[in-house]
């Protein structure tokens, strides 16, 4: 069975995305980017995944799971703070959407899947 185009362009699109985001960023491609809430850092590199802020435990600015590596929300909060966006960080971010994890967030965004700020747009909500 032969693949449609369309199929190999959003893989290709996909691809480059990840390509330019993943240096910059360390994205993890959840297809739901929130960078610009959380001082240009990905929330998902946090091996809790957490969108939200820190789970808690860290200590030392060190992550409780990992403990050779920075808490992500440490490096957040101190981005934010360099770059006087603190109050971003009080935003709550709704659920993240795993149906839409490895996607393009590009895509996502011009198709509807998720709105300006990264939010997925549930299939009821959809006018």
């Amino acid at each position: 069975m032969q693949r449609p185009l369309k199929y190999y362009f959003y893989r290709l699109f996909v691809l480059f995305e990840r390509a330019l985001k993943d240096p910059i960023f360390d994205c993890r491609m959840c297809g739901q980017c929130i960078v610009r809430t959380t001082a240009f850092t990905c929330p998902m590199r946090c091996p809790k995944m957490l969108r939200n802020g820190p789970c808690g435990g860290a200590m030392n600015g060190r992550c409780e799971t990992d403990p050779t590596m920075p808490c992500v929300w440490v490096l957040i909060h101190r981005r934010a703070e360099w770059l006087g966006t603190l109050q971003k960080l009080e935003t709550i971010q709704p659920s993240i959407d795993w149906s839409l994890f490895d996607t393009a967030s590009w895509i996502n965004l011009v198709t509807g899947k998720i709105d300006i700020y990264g939010h997925p747009v549930r299939q009821e909500e959809k006018p």
